[in-house]
């Protein structure tokens, strides 16, 4: 192995190579094709870019200044780019390797300029290099290896064209690397179209898939599977946690229930731009959040240290689907979990998905509260800071305590304390328990307040009650009906408990977290004036605008129906046919003669034939003549020798 590449692995604390590592620095595989089968998570990066090394830098331990790229990695999504950029960045530090990254979402003029200022090794997605690679960016001259990374997730996205372009474009003397965790039929042609004398290299034990990964089968009521998430969370109080589900509304209403609950959490969706994805797993590298609610395809290429924890929510599709969420955790010889929260009615379902998957999980029950109640009390006990050394202050402050209070007391004290910074766990039912409706019994005499927080604001019941329990010092049998809204709650409150209600929450009438509190007459407060729904309703159905006077609407077919000695009355209806409400009546089928004024009456001046805007446009039952009174009446025909039909 090459001084500077050995020199930087034991700076990064290793000691041996994984199975894959070993297997693809074989000394008899230098300078040859590889086709490598490996799972998730084996340390591959660090194998390629061991096993080119020899390829690029020779006998040297250094490189030249940096040109045109020597080597491509091409990776199916932007994470698993920037991860492979970063895995090759401190690998090839010592040697002076220059890594350069191309993208897409991120800006292609700041790429461009990475490339002319010169890279020995440029790492990207296929779409983004091949633009590069169009436009004349992008350099293929001087390749000595080209690596495609998890090339079947890249073929499952519909890269073949683009990768096929991209290794047309290399030198035909290139080594031509291709890592895969299967090899179907399209990646068995690639490697035969583009690769020379491969060697096939397998590192999958013909065993279970994942030897460090232990699988857990929960079976919950279907009631309660977001519970058992959060239970399962509680329990293991993993560094870091991913949580899976298979849409973005499932993801959306997850990661809002996780905030209410305490949890520090992120969410990674397809709705999500580039730059939020970047600082979701960045809060997550940093410590600022410790659980990751996730899609599928969001979370393909994501690499997160210390995930310890992997819980799916929502069942995969498919076997693959399942070993690509459970291979974000038990990555480079670390164990890790991967947990699926089955309901009672999907159980044959997971069977079947374990048994594709050619996994063995343990089928257990669900963390109830009290199995999470004794794992906060056996995390208590070990904590290290009861081996750390008691301060000059601390001693004389815990003398104080212990001669006015009861040892007991200062336990209890602080175990309740210790379990205010936790979320509190879910009760669950039987696994096959179906939900029994609450019975609803009268609540009695009742006021309605107003907080101002709604839907917009990511308001839920759940915790606005606790909130309000809390806060405002009321029994849950005090607080009726809560009906949301969109930027407002309206809560029913017993009539007995609102004036202490209002007078703990003081002057200002805010209680935590900023939210407003006002009293209300009804549920919906001052917006049931404004509401859509209510002010249709109470509207009155007979308020029309007033039909038009002949006055102001002239017309003859109307004043067929007008008294001839009042000028001011009001139009008549004509009779409706008694099946008016199945097929329109027959007066409001206009008369030939009606038609051809409709036609032509633009031209019709008025007092004889009346606006033309008035027949031309709509007939209205209020204006239609009678067919008695009207038929060969109407205005004549205008002669083709006119020419006219009107002006607008």
């Amino acid at each position: 192995m090459i001084n500077s590449l050995s020199d930087a692995l034991e700076e990064r604390g290793y000691t041996t190579l994984t199975p894959v590592q070993e297997a693809v620095t074989a000394p008899g595989l230098e300078g040859a094709d590889l086709l490598v089968s490996a799972q998730t998570g084996s340390g591959k990066t660090v194998g390629f870019g061991l096993a080119i090394g020899s390829t690029l830098l020779g006998e040297d331990n250094l490189f030249g200044p940096a040109a045109s790229p020597l080597a491509l990695v091409v990776a199916p999504t932007r994470e698993l780019a920037f991860q492979v950029m970063r895995e090759l960045g401190w690998l090839y530090a010592k040697a002076g390797g220059r890594v350069v990254s191309c993208v897409g979402g991120m800006d292609m003029r700041d790429e461009r300029r990475a490339l002319e200022r010169g890279a020995h090794i440029v790492v990207g997605t296929p779409g983004r290099l091949r633009d590069h690679i169009q436009r004349g960016s992008l350099d293929m001259g001087s390749l000595r290896a080209v690596v495609l990374d998890e090339a079947d997730e890249m073929l499952d996205l519909g890269f073949r064209e683009d990768l096929e372009f991209m290794l047309g474009e290399a030198p035909t003397g290139r080594r031509t690397l291709l890592f895969s965790a299967t090899v179907p039929p399209m990646i068995a042609t690639l490697a035969q179209h583009y690769q020379r004398d491969a060697i096939r290299v397998d590192t999958k034990s013909g065993g279970s898939q994942h030897a460090d990964i232990a699988y857990q089968a929960l079976n919950v009521a279907p009631q309660d599977v977001e519970n058992a998430v959060i239970n399962v969370l509680r329990y293991h109080e993993a560094p870091n946690a991913i949580v899976f589900a298979n849409t973005r509304a499932t993801v959306n209403r997850l990661t809002a229930r996780f905030a209410n609950r305490g949890f520090q959490v992120v969410s990674l969706s397809g709705e999500l731009s580039q730059t939020e994805r970047s600082h979701a797993l960045q809060a997550m590298r940093d410590g600022r959040a410790r659980v990751c609610v996730a899609t599928d395809v969001a979370a393909r290429g994501i690499d997160l240290p210390n995930l310890d924890l992997v819980i799916h929510a929502e069942l995969p599709s498919n076997a693959e689907g399942l070993l690509h969420r459970s291979g974000r955790t038990g990555r480079a010889g670390r164990k890790g979990i991967s947990a699926l929260i089955v309901p009672s009615r999907a159980t044959k379902r997971a069977e079947r998905l374990l048994k594709t998957a050619r996994v063995n999980a343990e089928w257990i029950a669900a963390p109830t509260a009290e199995e999470i109640r004794a794992r906060d009390e056996e995390r208590l006990l070990s904590d290290p800071t009861w081996a750390e050394e008691i301060s000059d202050s601390e001693a004389a402050f815990a003398e104080r305590l212990l001669a006015s209070r009861d040892p007991r007391a200062i336990a209890a004290a602080y175990l309740r304390l210790y379990r205010t910074q936790h979320s509190a766990p879910e009760e669950l039912s039987p696994a096959g328990a179906r939900p029994t409706p609450k019975e609803r019994t009268p609540f009695g005499d009742s006021a309605w307040v107003a907080l101002s927080v709604g839907r917009k604001q990511g308001a839920e019941p759940r915790w606005l009650l606790p909130l309000l329990c809390r806060t405002g010092g009321l029994d849950r049998d005090a607080v009726g009906a809560i009906r949301m809204q969109e930027d407002e709650t309206s809560v029913e409150i017993s009539a007995a408990a609102l004036p202490a209600f209002l007078e703990g929450l003081g002057p200002d009438g805010v209680i935590e977290k900023g939210i407003a509190v006002r009293r209300i007459d009804g549920p919906h407060g001052s917006a049931a004036a404004t509401s859509p729904r209510e002010t249709a309703e109470e509207r009155p159905r007979d308020r029309k605008a007033p039909a038009p006077s002949a006055g102001d609407k002239p017309n003859p077919k109307i004043a067929m129906d007008v008294d001839r000695s009042s000028a001011t009355a009001k139009p008549q209806k004509p009779p409706r046919r008694a099946d008016a409400a199945s097929k329109p009546p027959r007066d409001a089928r206009p008369t030939k003669p009606a038609k051809f004024a409709a036609k032509s009456g633009r031209s019709v001046k008025a007092g004889k034939a009346g606006d033309a805007s008035n027949t031309s446009k709509r007939f209205s039952p209020s204006s239609k003549p009678d067919r008695a009174k009207t038929r060969g009446s109407g205005p004549k025909r205008p002669s083709p020798a006119s020419g006219k039909r009107g002006s607008r």
